[in-house]
């Protein structure tokens, strides 16, 4: 009798009487898993067809933890008012004492126009008077050499004055601006004071261009006043020789600003 070197040898008198194992059934919700050994296409292929159950597509859903058990959390109202807080007895001394302590309550006072006609703006007269005087400015028509040519066309209908409430006027009776514009001699100065002082108050005075503010290029000369400030109050000084319109213009509209803040100081 040949014996097998690689088979194992078996005890004399014994047999081999080993019982296979019981097959394991699967559970009613779970497929029965094939063999992957017996299947020639390998891993890919029994995945591919084993059966997903639902209960294993179902994610897992945590329950919610309570807003109280998360640290750091805040409470919601509503928590807070389902807790029962016992009221806090205050002495009757304590509630005096809180009532005198307490801030007293100031009424605005309302004028009564305000209540009849709440769309009325409540300003100074001084304000509404200094404003009828920058918006109707009446400057007298008189000029004395080359910058007179400039204040002319100023008044033309290429800069429109009248935009600005500004009026020429030939009267020094009902006039509130002078504009000196040009050289002004000794000979022509008492002239010009003249004028000023026919002139109504209030009245301001313009000194358009070199030769009225300082002389100009006839400083030299004696018979030339060195600026019309040596006989009347000059408020607005209008540089250049001569300055164009658009200076003269600059320098109505800045009367008009100083006009609005020495509102208080003019009668």
């Amino acid at each position: 009798m040949e014996v097998n070197e690689n088979e194992a040898p078996q005890p004399t008198g014994e047999t081999n009487t080993a019982e296979p194992a019981p097959a394991v059934t699967p559970p009613q919700d779970q497929a029965p898993v094939p063999d992957v050994a017996a299947t020639p296409e390998g891993n890919a292929a029994v995945l591919a067809a084993e059966p997903v159950s639902n209960a294993a597509a179902e994610p897992t859903v945590r329950p919610p933890t309570p807003v109280g058990d998360v640290p750091g959390r805040v409470p919601a109202p509503a928590a807070d008012a389902a807790v029962a807080v016992a009221p806090v007895r205050i002495s009757q001394g304590v509630t005096i004492e809180m009532g005198r302590l307490t801030p007293v309550e100031i009424e605005q006072p309302k004028a009564l126009y305000r209540s009849l006609l709440p769309g009325i703006m409540q300003v100074p007269a001084d304000y509404i008077i200094a404003a009828a005087r920058k918006s109707s400015l009446w400057p007298m028509t008189f000029g004395l050499a080359c910058c007179a040519i400039e204040m002319i066309a100023t008044y033309m209908a290429h800069h429109d004055l009248d935009r600005f409430g500004i009026v020429p006027w030939p009267s020094p009776r009902q006039c509130d601006v002078m504009i000196v514009a040009g050289t002004v001699t000794k000979k022509m100065a008492p002239a010009v004071k003249l004028l000023y002082q026919q002139m109504p108050n209030p009245k301001w005075v313009i000194s358009m261009g070199a030769c009225a503010t300082n002389g100009g290029p006839y400083t030299r000369y004696d018979r030339v006043l060195q600026g019309v400030d040596k006989i009347i109050p000059v408020d607005i000084y209008v540089p250049g020789c001569p300055p164009r319109p658009e200076a003269l213009m600059d320098g109505f509209i800045a009367l008009q600003n100083k006009i609005m803040e020495e509102r208080s100081r003019v009668g």
